[in-house]
Parts: C-alpha cells; structure tokens; sequence
C-alpha cells in the first residue's frame, strides 16, 4: 500500500492563469510495472504551463496539474524498469509516453519526441484508459519509466528542473545543427528558453554566440535601439534558434542575418500558432532553410544532461516555495523571470 498521497495545484478553468490555481487531490494513471512514482523536490515553471492553463494552444481538459520540469527522488520503480532504481534522484519532462513500437519508423529511431502517440506530461488521456497525466506543482507525480531520467550527482536539483525542457528544447536544434567549433550561432529572444540557447551553444564549442553578454555571448544584437540592425549584420550567422512566442517578429529581417545556406530553427510556439509571412525572394536567393523543433528525445535530454554536467552549466534560476505556485505564474505571464523560476517542495526535501 502507498503511504503517499497525490495532491497538487489544479487548473479548473482558463482563469487559473490569473492566480487561481486550487490545491487538491488528484487520480494519477493506474499502475504499471513499466512506471515510476516521483516524491516531487523540484519543478520549473515552463511557459508551456502558461499557454496550457489559459487553454492558450487549444481547449485544455481541465482539472489539470501543470509543471514538466520534474526533479525528485524514486519512492516506486515499476519491474519493467531497468535504468532506474528505489531512492535515485530522476527527472521527467515535456513528454510521458510515445507508443513505443518497435515498428514506428520514430520510435524506433530515437525520435519518440515526433511519434502522433506522443502523450504529455500533463492534461492529456493515456491511450490504454489508465487515465490522466498530470504534471509536478505537485507532491508525487507517476510516469512511464522510459521517459525518467536520472539526474547527474553534481547537477543541483534546482538547475536541472528547468533544463528537463527549457534546456532541451534548444539542445536539441543545436545538436541537430551541428552546432560547434567553426559555427557562429544566434539566438532569438533571451528568456527562459533563450538563455539556454546560449549557454548550450557556447558549451558546443559554437565560435561565436549573438545574444546576452552576461551569458557568455559574444555580442549583442539590440533590435529595439538600431533600427539598421539588420543591414549591419547581414550574412553572419550560420544557425538561428528562435524562442520568441510572437506573431509580430520581423522575420524577413531575422533570415537576412544568415549566412548563404544557413538555418533558422523555430521552438517558440505562439498561442495559435501564428508565425509572420516569410519573404520567398530571402529564402530562394540565399538558400535558407526554415524549421521547427519540438522539446527532445529521451538520447538526447540524457546527452544534455551529461553535458551540463561535465562542463559546469548553470542556469539563472529563482527559486520559490510551491507554495507561492499562484503568484509566481501571475509573475511569469507578466514577463518578470530572470530567466526562470523554479518551485520548491521543501516539505520533500
């Protein structure tokens, strides 16, 4: 019998967005031998968990538990799990589930993170009826062990949480990129995901990095005080990893900053959907290619994590007691994290 209860932070309604979460229980999905109950430490604040809560990509199914930056420690591993065991310190991000066959050309090929199965780590409906995902504002949270991830002995709990996809989600258009020595990449929009970029291109080895100083930048390209940014800076960047979530981005002027051949990869994802039009003369005269990439595949967070492990990587995080869970996504929406926050569950530490 579990001596634990699941118990966290509910989204009832799209007002939630406004600071109206309600703690209460919570079903998680029946148990499993292929799963892992979590006794939830850590959590970041995604704006994933924003757009969801606000029903901004879509209708959300309500109640919901938001949060899939998950750091906590194992309390009950599944048979089938072999990678993980009682007492380790794991995390889980963006994604619980994929159908995992050994035929889908995605599955098997380490792409689960593209698989139409996909299941996220919140509001969605497992396919086989053992019910909801919910997220980790949370006590405990219970998900598929192929998606948990041990956590490195020397990475604190509190920056790897937001790596679990903020951090992943950039990694993995870097990686896919061939970002590296040789490479001069740029990063739109320095925020919770922006940051990462930057950091994470500059532990690739990337020669040169556009974006915050303070990060480890090499320059700064200040699109609001020069109004001929992109004229000066023509021609320059092999790679573009956007994190920016507007429809009002001057992409036309973005895509002239690449160099002949270069790449421009999209993560940031507005409510709705919506990206400017794109001029085809800028595209077809300089050979760009434009793309998307969603979060990261289970190699690929591990590869991260290692990484961020070996070369030190720290993230500018505040941390706030899950108890101010209400407050701090009220702050979020209103664009005051520098550059992401991070709840704790100090009752669980």
């Amino acid at each position: 019998m579990m001596d634990y209860k699941f118990e966290g932070w509910l989204g009832k309604s799209a007002e939630s967005i406004q600071g109206k979460m309600e703690w209460g229980a919570f079903t998680p999905k029946k148990w499993t031998e292929d799963d892992v109950d979590i006794k939830i430490t850590h959590c970041g604040v995604c704006g994933s968990d924003l757009h969801t809560l606000k029903s901004g990509w879509g209708p959300t199914q309500y109640p919901c538990c938001v949060g899939h930056e998950i750091v906590g420690k194992t309390v009950r591993v599944g048979q089938n799990v072999k990678h993980i065991e009682l007492g380790d310190r794991v995390g889980v991000g963006a994604q619980a589930l994929s159908c995992l066959k050994s035929d889908c050309p995605l599955c098997s090929t380490g792409r689960e993170n593209y698989c139409p199965g996909i299941i996220q780590t919140y509001a969605m409906d497992y396919p086989d009826g053992t019910g909801a995902s919910f997220g980790g504002y949370a006590d405990y949270n219970r998900s598929p062990g192929h998606f948990v991830f041990k956590i490195p002995d020397n990475l604190p709990s509190e920056a790897a949480a937001p790596m679990l996809c903020a951090g992943g989600t950039v990694f993995s258009p870097l990686k896919q990129n061939d970002c590296g020595p040789g490479k001069t990449v740029g990063i739109v929009g320095v925020g919770g995901l922006g940051h990462f970029g930057v950091l994470f291109a500059k532990a690739l080895g990337a020669d040169r990095v556009d974006e915050a100083l303070a990060l480890g930048a090499d320059r700064y390209i200040a699109t609001d005080d020069d109004s001929d940014w992109a004229a000066k800076n023509s021609r320059t960047l092999d790679l573009m990893i956007s994190t920016v979530s507007s429809p009002k981005m001057p992409m036309t002027e973005y895509l002239s900053l690449l160099k002949v051949g270069g790449t421009f990869v999209q993560v940031g994802n507005p409510d709705g959907g919506q990206l400017p039009a794109i001029n085809a003369f800028t595209l077809i005269f300089n050979n760009i290619k434009v793309g998307g990439s969603c979060i990261a595949s289970p190699k690929t967070i591990r590869e991260m994590l290692q990484l961020a492990s070996k070369k030190n990587i720290r993230p500018l995080i505040e941390t706030r007691p899950i108890e101010d869970a209400n407050k701090t996504i009220v702050d979020m929406e209103n664009g005051l994290a520098r550059y992401r926050y991070v709840l704790v569950n100090e009752k669980n530490l």
